[in-house]
């Protein structure tokens, strides 16, 4: 492991590899989180699911207990409901309802080495509006990391980001989709946070050059209204100030000389980036390959 500018961590093939066991443990978590989501579910039986599965793979949580100055965090999910952006605290006071939308954060810890992603679930019968801002989410996710690719510049994928928020808001009834300004996503690897801070808006061209051996989690955040935010007095819960629906998606992504490899996505991102016209060489996929529990080998 070494460093460059900036302090980012450069990881060798071995510590990804580790990263990867991580991010699929988050993959099968998050999984089985959406499928327990329903009308009358609180979000702290998602947790134990979620605490369910990182037991059984003998994983640590990323999450629980982690501390920004304001006490350390009691869930090993970030569960954010309608309005809320991020950081919402699990709570068996908090039970979806049919209509809901929900953001699921989550993270796992194998072997000192982190994966992290999320996911934006539709909770029964939602609006249209609901469903749109969800996919321009989800699609803007998919594009920054299609814009990951070593050579690039760490602002490539911040503009593809907002490139593809922006698009998709023109071309849906419900748009514009604001972007939430300031939040965004991170270095990972041997912590949760690390530099580099990757902004879901800016110009093309700036900031570190991508380099093999980094690894960043993508995570656009968008409204159905103004991007303006509001933090709860609970220190951490970020909504929206407008109470306008909010949306939340991100993976966890590894740079190699030969291409990306979305470590938190089974098949690697694989058929995402075949969207994209990007192409995953068989030597980046081939990494993981000893590992027999990786079906995106």
């Amino acid at each position: 492991m070494r460093r460059i500018r900036n302090q980012i961590e450069l990881k060798s093939a071995e510590q990804f590899a580790l990263m990867r066991e991580a991010g699929l443990v988050v993959a099968q978590g998050l999984a089985a989180m959406r499928a327990a989501a329903a009308p009358g579910v609180s979000t702290a039986d998602l947790d134990e699911v979620g605490r369910e599965v990182l037991a059984k793979a003998g994983a640590a949580s990323s999450f629980l207990h982690y501390d920004i100055g304001t006490g350390p965090y009691p869930g090993v999910i970030c569960a954010s409901v309608n309005d809320e952006i991020v950081h919402g605290i699990p709570s068996p006071a908090t039970v979806l309802r049919d209509g809901d939308i929900i953001s699921i954060d989550y993270g796992a810890i194998v072997h000192g080495w982190h994966g992290d992603s999320a996911l934006t679930v539709l909770v029964g019968d939602v609006s249209d509006s609901a469903r749109a801002l969800s996919a321009a989410c989800e699609k803007s996710m998919w594009d920054g990391l299609a814009a990951a690719v070593v050579g690039g510049r760490l602002s490539d994928i911040s503009h593809a980001v907002e490139t593809s928020v922006l698009a998709s808001g023109d071309e849906s009834e419900f748009g514009p989709f604001g972007i939430v300004q300031g939040y965004g996503g991170h270095g990972i690897g041997s912590a949760m946070h690390m530099d580099p801070h990757v902004l879901n808006y800016g110009r093309p061209g700036q900031g570190p050059k991508l380099t093999a051996g980094m690894a960043l989690a993508i995570e656009p955040m968008i409204t159905l209204g103004s991007p303006e935010t509001s933090e709860l007095e609970d220190g951490w819960t970020v909504v929206t100030a407008d109470g306008s629906l909010a949306a939340h998606w991100e993976h966890t992504i590894a740079l190699f000389d030969d291409g990306p490899w979305v470590l938190t996505a089974e098949d690697g991102g694989r058929a995402e980036f075949a969207a994209r016209g990007l192409t995953l060489t068989a030597a980046a996929g081939s990494r993981f390959a000893q590992r027999a529990d990786d079906p995106g080998r």
